[in-house]
C-alpha cells in the first residue's frame, strides 16, 4: 500500500507514520489498497485525522477527532474497516446475484452575495451502474456523485441523496 502523509500545523513523526501504517495495513486483508492519503491536523488543541483510500478504483474516506492523534488514527481505521467490510459484502452479493464478472471501476439566503467560484475539482469519470454510483457516493460521504452511466451509453449522470432519504438520478438533456 502506498501511503502519503501530510501534516497541517504538525510535523508527522516516524512514530505517527508507523502507527498509521500498522492500523491501515490491516485493511489489506479485506482488499488490496492501492493508495492512501493521510492528513493529520492540529488546530487550537483540536486533533483530527482524515484518510482517503483508493481501493479497486473506489474511494473510501474517513475522518475523526480525538484527544490525541493515535486515538484518532485508531478510530478512523475502525471506521474505514467497517466501510470496507460493507463494500466487500455488497460486491459479493452483486457477483452472486448477477453471476457475471465485475469490471474494475476506478474510481463533491440572506442578503445579496456576489457569486464567486472558490474551488475547481477534477476527477476521472469512469463507467458504472447507478447502484455502484450510489454505493460510491455513500462511501465518500457526499450527498451527490457524478458518474458515466454505463446503462445509458456512458452519458454523464448525477445521483443525489434526497431530503426524504431516498436517491435521485439526474440525466441531462440538451435543449
Amino acid at each position: 500500500m502506498n501511503i502519503i502523509f501530510k501534516g497541517k500545523n504538525i510535523e508527522v513523526t516516524p512514530a505517527l507514520k508507523e502507527h498509521a501504517e500498522k492500523k491501515l495495513g490491516r485493511l489489506d486483508r479485506f482488499m488490496e489498497v492501492d493508495k492512501a492519503n493521510v492528513t493529520m491536523i492540529v488546530e487550537k488543541g483540536h486533533q483530527k485525522v482524515e484518510v482517503t483510500m483508493m481501493i479497486r478504483g473506489y474511494i473510501l474516506h474517513g475522518e475523526d477527532s480525538a484527544q490525541d492523534l493515535y486515538a484518532a488514527i485508531d478510530s478512523v481505521g475502525d471506521k474505514l474497516e467497517k466501510q470496507l467490510v460493507k463494500y466487500k459484502e455488497k460486491l459479493q452479493r452483486k457477483t452472486k446475484k448477477d453471476k457475471e464478472k465485475l469490471i474494475d471501476l476506478p474510481i463533491s439566503q440572506g442578503g445579496e452575495v456576489e457569486d464567486e467560484l472558490v474551488r475547481t475539482k477534477r476527477f476521472p469519470v469512469k463507467p458504472m451502474t447507478v447502484d455502484e454510483a450510489i454505493m460510491q457516493m455513500n462511501m465518500i460521504g457526499h450527498s451527490f456523485f457524478v458518474f458515466a452511466n454505463c446503462e445509458n451509453g456512458e452519458e454523464i449522470n448525477v445521483v443525489y441523496l434526497r431530503n426524504d432519504g431516498k436517491y435521485g438520478l439526474i440525466i441531462p438533456e440538451v435543449l
